[in-house]
C-alpha cells in the first residue's frame, strides 16, 4: 500500500472524520448511519443499522439502504487503490442485487475484491485505457445469515495518460 492510501485508510477509519466526510459527501449515507468497520488492501466492511430512516413498511431495512452499504464497501477500496499515482476517474456503471432473508438488526457487508480493483486501476494507469471490475458485496446479519449479495460493476479509467483521451 502506497504512503497516499495508507493515509487516507486511516483518515476514514476515524469514525469522525468519515462522519465529516460522508454529511458532506454523502449526506445519505450519514443520514442512514453507514459505518466503516474495516479497510485493507483486500477488503472492507460497512455496517447499515434497521431503524426509522432505513425501514421500508415491512419492518426490515429499504433495499437501498442495503444498496449503500454494498456500493460503499467496493467503492471504498477502489478509493483506496486510486490515493497516489495520478488521477482515476471512477464510476459505478452497473448493480444486481439478490436477497435471501429479512434484513433486520444490523447488516454488514463485506467486500473482499480489493486486489482485483487494485489490478484494474493499475491496469488502467499503465494503458490509458478503461477498465471494469464486478465487486461482490455480502451482507450478513448478526447471526452470520447472507441477507443480500450485490454485484457492482466499476469502472475505472486513468486521467491524463497518453491515449486515455476519448475521440
Amino acid at each position: 500500500m502506497t504512503p497516499s492510501a495508507e493515509a487516507f485508510r486511516q483518515q476514514v477509519l476515524s469514525p469522525a472524520k468519515l462522519r465529516l466526510f460522508m454529511l458532506r459527501k454523502l449526506p445519505m449515507a450519514w443520514l442512514a448511519g453507514l459505518r466503516l468497520t474495516q479497510l485493507s488492501a483486500s477488503s472492507a466492511t460497512v455496517t447499515v443499522p434497521f431503524k426509522y430512516l432505513t425501514q421500508n413498511p415491512f419492518r426490515s431495512i429499504y433495499f437501498a439502504c442495503l444498496a449503500m452499504a454494498a456500493e460503499l464497501a467496493s467503492g471504498i477500496q477502489a478509493m483506496l487503490h486510486t490515493q497516489g499515482g495520478g488521477p482515476v476517474s471512477m464510476l459505478v456503471v452497473g448493480l444486481e442485487a439478490e436477497f435471501s432473508k429479512k434484513a433486520v438488526g444490523l447488516i454488514s457487508f463485506v467486500c473482499e475484491d480489493g486486489a482485483t480493483i487494485a489490478q484494474a486501476v493499475a491496469e488502467s494507469r499503465a494503458t490509458g485505457e478503461g477498465r471494469t471490475v464486478v465487486a461482490i458485496s455480502t451482507g450478513t446479519d448478526a447471526a452470520g445469515d447472507v441477507v443480500a449479495v450485490f454485484r457492482v460493476r466499476w469502472s475505472f479509467r486513468a486521467k491524463g495518460v497518453a491515449g486515455s483521451a476519448k475521440p
